[in-house]
């Protein structure tokens, strides 16, 4: 039996404001779709975390058993300075400056994306699309809007009709936001004269000359709305109605907000059934910002390379660290939390290392199957990592008074419970043994070295000196494979 089936999933639905219990659209799959980044620079932390919450959502799913359809998408056009529908495209604008092409800055950010994700050790979702790679589905969800009578052109732009929409539907209702309140209280801004209401939100935006990124369409050569892209690319990949959308607090009004109305009108029907939204990071109890200089990128905490940490630390420490807060939660980054999160990372991993050498008995004097339990109440509770964490040193503790001799366990709840612990330390968590890895890497590179003096020995015709290396790495359990394009090696 799918571990889902014996445990009732409760999260948090922004849009009904309260804990549900979990049911999907289709028993035993899940279709999730996470708003990704706008790759014009380095990846931000406080993204980061969303991300990594959202990882920690699709792990757990998959740990219990559904199959788990994870859509995130990388909006390389259409995303405007400061969330408006006036200004410069942020990446156009990047080109702009670094005098190179959009699409160079797209690549460079992306990979920049995937590898600072990939360190955390978070895991690919299923499909990554893009914005550009969807310009003829936004294009037409925008022909069905206008046939249903919620949008209009003005001077080759296309505007989402938000009080006409809200005659019959509700505008602001993730937000909570009255339409009413924001109508007295909003002015006429500079640029926005060509909106019949402050508002209204662009579907689609004429270019202006020194525009760089654009596409043909009926109504103009320009580009999509922002908000547009991700109610073309979740439906398209998950369907008219899906089970989660998650994304940053921020991105609840008016991002959010503008996709629920833009799928409502276009589909006839809400197009999620839970939205979930991860909480702010803040750097020594201030906001972030680069203006300020309160602000860190990834890297530069894994270097040691910056101004307001202490010393390096490592991924997966920095990983356990936001984990420990939930992602409902805000959590402030600073070097006395970052070093306390240290510590705890190392007993963690410290019982883990004495597990594997606990002696059984016959019998067992603590209650497993009640921790077991503890772990999935804990994540069954909105995904509480924090409370998840607390069991584990649980287990920690349950670890020690076995080695100590002051309880004991048999070998069938040892399995068990090694099993549970581990499970949810590497595959519910994504933590990594540092240990290893560093040991791991040393071994590259020292076997690395090996074929280098090996290749010089068969340079140098030293034909016995390249056999003894050959043979003796063998002998270790290493295999040297000679090819086209060098010598690889594998770990038996």
């Amino acid at each position: 039996m799918s571990l889902y089936k014996k445990n009732s999933l409760k999260l948090y639905n922004s849009l009904s404001k309260e804990k549900e219990v979990f049911t999907p659209i289709n028993e035993g799959s899940v279709g999730m779709y996470v708003c990704g980044p706008t790759v014009y620079s380095n990846v931000h932390l406080g993204n980061v975390r969303t991300f990594m919450s959202f990882d920690l959502v699709f792990r757990y799913l998959k740990h219990l058993g559904y199959k788990v359809r994870y859509v995130r998408n990388i909006t390389d056009a259409g995303h405007l300075e400061n969330d408006a529908d006036v200004g410069e495209d942020r990446i156009a604008k990047k080109a702009r400056i670094e005098e190179i092409e959009p699409m160079e800055v797209v690549q460079r950010y992306t990979v920049d994306f995937h590898q600072i994700l990939q360190k955390f050790n978070n895991l690919p979702p299923s499909i990554e699309p893009t914005a550009t790679g969807h310009i003829v589905e936004q294009l037409e969800i925008i022909k069905d809007i206008l046939d249903k009578g919620m949008a209009y052109v003005v001077n080759g732009s296309v505007y989402f009709d938000v009080l006409k929409y809200n005659e019959s539907e509700e505008y602001g209702i993730l937000s909570g936001r009255n339409i009413e309140d924001s109508i007295h209280n909003t002015r006429a801004l500079d640029g926005q004269s060509e909106k019949k209401n402050p508002q209204d939100f662009a579907l689609w935006k004429k270019a202006s000359p020194e525009h760089i990124m654009r596409w043909p369409s009926p109504w103009s050569d320009g580009f999509p709305g922002w908000h547009l892209e991700c109610t073309a690319m979740s439906t398209k990949y998950l369907g008219e109605k899906f089970d989660i959308h998650g994304g940053g607090m921020d991105l609840k009004f008016p991002h959010h907000e503008c996709e629920i109305a833009q799928a409502n009108c276009s589909n006839g029907t809400d197009p999620v059934n839970y939205w979930m939204h991860a909480n702010m990071l803040t750097l020594n109890g201030q906001k972030m910002a680069k203006s300020t200089g309160n602000n860190i990128l990834p890297g530069e905490i894994f270097s040691g390379d910056n101004n307001v940490l202490d010393k390096p630390f490592s991924p997966s420490v920095t990983r356990f660290f936001m984990l420990q807060a939930h992602y409902r939660s805000n959590l402030d980054f600073s070097s006395a939390a970052l070093e306390a999160s240290e510590k705890g990372y190392n007993k963690l991993f410290q019982g883990l290392t004495v597990l594997e050498g606990l002696r059984t008995s016959k019998s067992t004097s603590v209650d497993i199957e009640k921790w077991v339990q503890s772990c999935y109440d804990a994540m069954n509770d909105d995904f509480n990592s924090p409370i998840l964490i607390a069991n584990l040193f649980e287990g920690v503790k349950f670890i020690h008074l076995i080695n100590d001799g002051k309880e004991t366990i048999s070998k069938e709840d040892l399995e068990r419970f090694g099993s549970v612990l581990k499970s949810f330390v590497f595959d519910v968590l994504g933590l990594v043994d540092e240990a290893t890895e560093d040991n791991s890497e040393k071994l590259s590179g020292t076997v690395e070295l090996l074929i280098k003096l090996r290749k010089e020995a068969r340079d140098d015709k030293n034909w016995a000196l390249s056999d003894q290396i050959r043979d003796e790495l063998l002998a270790l359990g290493i295999q040297l494979k000679d090819g086209k394009e060098g010598t690889s090696f594998t770990v038996n």
